[in-house]
């Protein structure tokens, strides 16, 4: 939807967006003169790591902007994990990366994959770059190998605010809370780096041990002869940080599905089959499949990833699908196997939303069209509509509060150029004039928001551009006063 701008942009001068840089935690992010709005570039003095190849296309990209505020937002973002957030070294004599996820110091494994991700397509382009990415997955992997259950991590055995946690912490732990996309998006993070640079020296016997790991935690998760050996108990005023039951969740009917303790948000599932999560258990085992097929020639692995792809598969088919009465057949967003269904959807990726952005459903697909439509609207719980925009949140930061991130999700997955035109409108207007995206906003007031430095909406904002423009959106972009 349209909202009334709240910065001047009467013109815009180009070279601003390289002029001296402001740190960006800094408030300011405009000088006047002549009555021209420049915008200033706030990308850090001091960058943790460079890549020209990231940095010729956003100058690339943004001459071709005619919207100042648009080309600002973009240079600002796109390379904001790289300046920000990577800490790339030779760790006992390989390439390692410890991303941070922005203002909490702690590597979160879905964090860190999406982070990285739209840097991938430049790879071949930049041998460091390549290196950085190479260091993540190698990372990422040792932190499977560690701890399969855990969501964030420390960089190195330290203290953790979460060190009390009733679980099984370890000091290179910064939170132990079990969610299956952590296991995911390494695989997902992996397979496109395969893919691109066609470098398979990643896929060596740590990682197939990591495969294995990973289907043993999904199989454990299933649920199907006990609860399993997690369990996780929090002190805290937050109900959705803790689980019941003596830190097993809500009861669930083992069906095929895998149990989720806790969902993207890092907010505890109502019921524990996380519909979006199972999806995209589904296709990152094919994928590692697909790996170990071509590249580690292990089939015997490989088929039991296959076989449990299916599983679940076959499970969402019966127990996902619920018939609404306005909507016809939409994905429900938890089930628990006894027929129960949580109906809403949640910002965080992976979600309703995203499962197309993804590529964990056609976006063509019937039932996720239905569902689409479902979650944009206010027969989703978490739906937000206000002053300022409308937009998805979830129980992690409460009402009213608008996540960019699901506005970029309807972005993303949108095949109208309307919407999509109304999507980048609203981003423009809902980042409290500082230049980047925010965990989320106020629906009447983008300057009420949480985070200022959160990397993996600003890494995400950079690629939705990339992705408009590669699709020759260039014009629809600039169509945008």
């Amino acid at each position: 939807m349209k909202t009334k701008k709240t910065i001047l942009n009467t013109g815009f001068l180009l070279a601003a967006l390289y002029m001296p840089s402001m740190q960006a935690e800094n408030p300011s992010c405009t000088m006047v003169q002549d009555n021209v709005t420049i915008y200033q570039s706030k990308r850090p003095d001091s960058r943790l790591f460079v890549s020209k190849a990231v940095d010729d296309e956003i100058t690339r990209v943004s001459k071709t902007l005619k919207n100042a505020k648009l080309a600002w937002m973009f240079s600002n973002c796109l390379p904001n994990t790289l300046d920000t957030t990577v800490h790339y070294r030779i760790q006992d004599g390989e390439d390692d990366t410890f991303v941070y996820t922005g203002d909490i110091h702690a590597m979160w494994l879905r964090d860190s994959g999406a982070q990285v991700w739209p840097y991938i397509r430049f790879a071949n382009q930049d041998e460091k770059l390549k290196k950085m990415l190479k260091g993540v997955i190698l990372r990422q992997i040792k932190c499977i190998l560690l701890d399969p259950y855990a969501n964030a991590f420390n960089d190195g055995p330290k203290d953790s605010y979460w060190m009390s946690d009733n679980t099984r912490m370890k000091p290179e732990l910064h939170e132990r809370k079990w969610e299956i996309d952590s296991l995911c998006y390494p695989i997902r993070l992996a397979y496109e780096y395969w893919k691109v640079t066609g470098d398979t020296s990643i896929f060596d016997d740590r990682w197939v041990k990591a495969v294995t790991t990973i289907l043993q935690t999904f199989k454990e998760q299933q649920r199907k002869n006990d609860l399993g050996p997690y369990s996780f108990m929090r002190k805290t005023e937050r109900a959705s940080d803790t689980m019941l039951n003596g830190g097993y969740g809500h009861p669930v009917k083992p069906v095929g599905l895998i149990a989720s303790a806790f969902r993207p948000s890092d907010d505890a599932t109502t019921f524990l089959f996380l519909v979006p999560s199972n999806f995209f258990a589904v296709t990152s085992m094919k994928k590692a499949a697909e790996i170990l097929e071509k590249v580690n020639g292990n089939t015997q692995l490989a088929t039991e990833c296959k076989e449990l792809a299916k599983e679940v598969n076959n499970a969402l088919k019966k127990h996902a699908v619920y018939k609404h009465p306005k909507y016809g057949k939409i994905y429900a967003f938890e089930v628990d196997g006894f027929g129960n269904q949580l109906l809403m959807d949640d910002a965080n990726v992976p979600s309703l939303l995203a499962m197309a952005y993804l590529g964990d459903v056609d976006i063509k697909d019937p039932i996720y069209q239905n569902t689409r439509r479902f979650v944009w609207s206010e027969d989703n719980p978490y739906f937000f509509k206000g002053k300022a925009g409308e937009g998805i949140g979830g129980p992690h930061i409460g009402y009213n509060m608008i996540w960019p991130m699901s506005i970029m999700m309807k972005a993303f997955t949108s095949r109208n150029d309307k919407e999509i035109k109304e999507c980048i409108v609203q981003l423009l207007n809902t980042d409290a004039n500082t230049g980047f995206m925010h965990e989320s906003f106020h629906k009447d007031n983008p300057s009420d928001y949480t985070r200022s430095w959160f990397a993996w909406q600003n890494s995400l904002f950079g690629e939705l551009i990339l992705k408009l423009v590669d699709e020759g959106k260039t014009d629809l972009l600039n169509s945008i006063p």
